[in-house]
């Protein structure tokens, strides 16, 4: 009997904390791996974010020197700047939409400031219009540059979502384990519950209702079911007390008779 109760008992525990530990090593794991992907989305959006600074005000300093004939200075740009933040981008990224994205920025920035290079001729000419030569041929350039970095930061963002989205159902599907658990647990608890009172509480019961019949109308004890536990053998041993006791009451009231009858008889 007791080894009965704790099979079932240890059963139960045994599922709720596998279940458990499932669920924690499954959000584990899936927050870590969502966070970078969200960490590195965040950052790849502020790159981008710089690039496009850097680049916006490089073509203003640019547009600024062609409308002051006096300021003939040629603005600077850090080229390495650009393109080792382009290549964190591409290395950053894990998705394959965004690394070609990430290269066509690259490869309209290399346009854009090749024709930037020109702005010293450019300058220095007297045939060449310099607000023509800016508006029909950098303007167009950094036009395309900017729609490249729009979508580059356009898809970073769209995978951010994604990633954000995943988290969410990353973490129902880290949840579902526990909640499973909880349901297999108490499934479990009901089937302990009715094993334990067909198996125990009912046999008890009946054994205490035999054991008040015969203690209030002397009826024989014939109570008997199926099993070969502590309980069966309780059972066997308050029959035989029982059985004992009646065959006992039987030879003293025999007895009494007998001594009855010969002091009637004088």
């Amino acid at each position: 009997m007791r080894s009965k109760l704790i099979m079932s008992l240890s059963a139960v525990a045994a599922v709720l904390l596998l279940s458990s530990i499932i669920s924690v090593m499954e959000y584990e794991n899936m927050s870590t791996y969502v966070s970078d992907l969200i960490a590195d989305d965040i950052r790849s959006i502020n790159v981008a974010r710089k690039l496009s600074d850097v680049s916006n005000n490089y073509n203003l300093e640019i547009l600024a020197v062609i409308g002051d004939d006096a300021n003939s200075e040629i603005p600077e740009f850090d080229d390495e700047y650009f393109y080792s933040h382009c290549d964190s981008l591409r290395a950053s990224m894990a998705s394959n939409i965004i690394k070609p994205l990430a290269d066509s920025v690259v490869y309209s920035y290399s346009a854009y400031m090749l024709t930037s290079l020109e702005l010293k001729d450019v300058l220095q000419s007297d045939f060449i219009d310099s607000r023509t030569w800016y508006f029909e041929r950098l303007q167009p350039r950094f036009d395309r540059l900017r729609t490249d970095m729009d979508h580059l930061t356009s898809a970073i963002h769209a995978d951010l979502a994604s990633n954000s989205s995943n988290f969410d159902s990353g973490f129902y599907r880290s949840v579902m384990p526990g909640i499973v658990a909880v349901g297999v647990g108490l499934l479990l608890v009901v089937m302990l519950l009715i094993f334990m009172l067909a198996y125990y509480v009912n046999p008890v019961y009946k054994m205490l209702d035999g054991v008040k019949n015969y203690l209030g109308s002397g009826r024989k004890y014939s109570y008997e079911f199926d099993g070969n536990d502590q309980l069966s053998d309780l059972n066997d041993g308050i029959s035989n007390l029982v059985n004992e006791n009646l065959q006992l009451r039987e030879r003293i009231n025999r007895l009494r008779k007998k001594q009855v009858k010969p002091e009637g008889e004088q």
